[in-house]
This record gives C-alpha cells, sequence and structure tokens, in this order.
C-alpha cells in the first residue's frame, strides 16, 4: 500500500510537467510586477531603457502603461524575457492631424523666439495645461504639435520579468 500512496505523490507532482504545463507562478492581469525594459523605435533607435536603473514597477491592467507594454508582461515568468511589437494602437494612438495647429507670430509670446524642437506648455480654452512642441517656425506663423512625440509610431519593447508582487 506505501508504494501506491508514493506513485500517486509522484504522478501528482510531475502532472503539471507531463502535461506540458509549468508549475510556475506567471503574470496575469491584476498583478505588481517589475520589469527591465529597453524600447526602440522600428529603425532600431533606442527612446528609452530601465537598464541603467531601477525595473518599472506596473500593476498590469491598471492603465499606468501603455496597453500593448501591459500585455506583453501577461503570461511571463520570472526571468523570461520577450520582444513585444507593439502598434501605434496599442501604444500612443495614431497621430491626429487635429492636434496639429498653425498660429500667426503675433499671437505668440514677444517674450519666447520659437524653434524647431521646442517644447512649451499651452492653456487650453478649457483650463487644461497642453504639452506642445513647435514643428514649424515661418515668418509670419508657428506651427504647434501637440500628438505625444511617439503617437503613429510602432515601438519595440525587450522586457524581462524582474519580480512579481
Amino acid at each position: 500500500m506505501k508504494t501506491l500512496t508514493t506513485g500517486l505523490i509522484l504522478l501528482a507532482i510531475s502532472m503539471p510537467f507531463l502535461l506540458g504545463c509549468s508549475a510556475e507562478k506567471v503574470a496575469k492581469e491584476g498583478d505588481t510586477v517589475k520589469v527591465h525594459y529597453t524600447g526602440k523605435l522600428e529603425d532600431g533607435t533606442i527612446f528609452d531603457s530601465s537598464r541603467d536603473r531601477e525595473p518599472f514597477e506596473v500593476t498590469i491592467g491598471s492603465g499606468d502603461a501603455i496597453p500593448g507594454f501591459e500585455n506583453g508582461i501577461v503570461g511571463m515568468a520570472i526571468g523570461d524575457t520577450k520582444t513585444v511589437t507593439i502598434p501605434p494602437e496599442e501604444a500612443y494612438g495614431p497621430k491626429r492631424d487635429e492636434l496639429v495647429v498653425t498660429v500667426s507670430k503675433e499671437e505668440f509670446p514677444s517674450n519666447i523666439t520659437p524653434s524647431v524642437g521646442q517644447e512649451l506648455q499651452m492653456k487650453h480654452p478649457s483650463g487644461n495645461i497642453v504639452n506642445v512642441t513647435i514643428t514649424d517656425v515661418m515668418q509670419d506663423s508657428v506651427t504647434f504639435d501637440a500628438n505625444h512625440p511617439m503617437a503613429g509610431k510602432t515601438l519595440i519593447f525587450e522586457i524581462e520579468l524582474i519580480e512579481i508582487k
């Protein structure tokens, strides 16, 4: 009888492995995790990385990170690494033409000399503060873009799961 009991225990312990499943904990929605990541554009340009600082902590499904990034962590186990390609719709959205506005230089504050690439904050008529980037300076006008700098871009992240809390 002792042999039968030992055999059943061994079978129960090895069952997940026999079925091709892992007993290892994997990240799921609602888990708070720590990851290291490197974010790249399609041309290979690195735009951000956590490798030289503390791991990034996020609760999956909280909306604190872009949806494609959070979804990419789901199913990973501690120590796993993965490359995730995120289309604009799951990142910062498409570039929206209505967020690009050209104004007369006469409307531009006289104490600021506009230059392409300059980042400013503007007050929207609703009272909200909007971050904008100057994309064009002409003789009589200045063009602002209120899109997120990563809007319309496919992002590629190399992710390493460090911890599941």
